[in-house]
């Protein structure tokens, strides 16, 4: 079975993994730094929306896929997968406008972290009552 769900969500987070890359190197070839962020401020941003990115969605992803190989309903999979994709386009909007508070950093993270612990939870319950679902 090909996790078809999961191989359309993480298509776009490819996408966008892609997109916040461009803009790292974008504000890199501006500012004229090739390692780290040479005190740039928007680079330091840009690199931190993009290094968030990488450090949380990976493991969101595959859980999703494991799910979907577990066969955790269809609707289930989309909504993880969409609420993810949703709760990372926040983040990085949040993040990358201001590095203090924002209403999308906020929702952003928290949105991810929900998506995370229903993962995790059902993925839980599928172990412990393979047939429930």
């Amino acid at each position: 079975m090909i996790p078809r769900i999961t191989l359309f969500i993480a298509s776009l987070h490819a996408l966008m993994f892609v997109a916040l890359s461009l803009r790292v190197v974008g504000r890199r070839r501006a500012a004229r730094v090739g390692v780290g962020s040479g005190g740039d401020e928007a680079l330091s941003l840009r690199m931190r929306v993009h290094g968030n990115f990488a450090e949380y969605v990976p493991l969101a992803l595959l859980m999703l896929a494991l799910l979907e190989l577990s066969g955790l309903p269809a609707a289930l999979l989309w909504a993880l997968g969409l609420v993810l994709l949703l709760g990372r386009v926040l983040h990085a909007v949040g993040l990358g406008s201001s590095p203090g508070y924002s209403f999308g950093r906020f929702s952003g993270a928290l949105l991810t972290m929900v998506v995370l612990v229903a993962e995790a939870l059902a993925g839980l319950w599928r172990f412990l009552v393979p047939y429930a679902l």
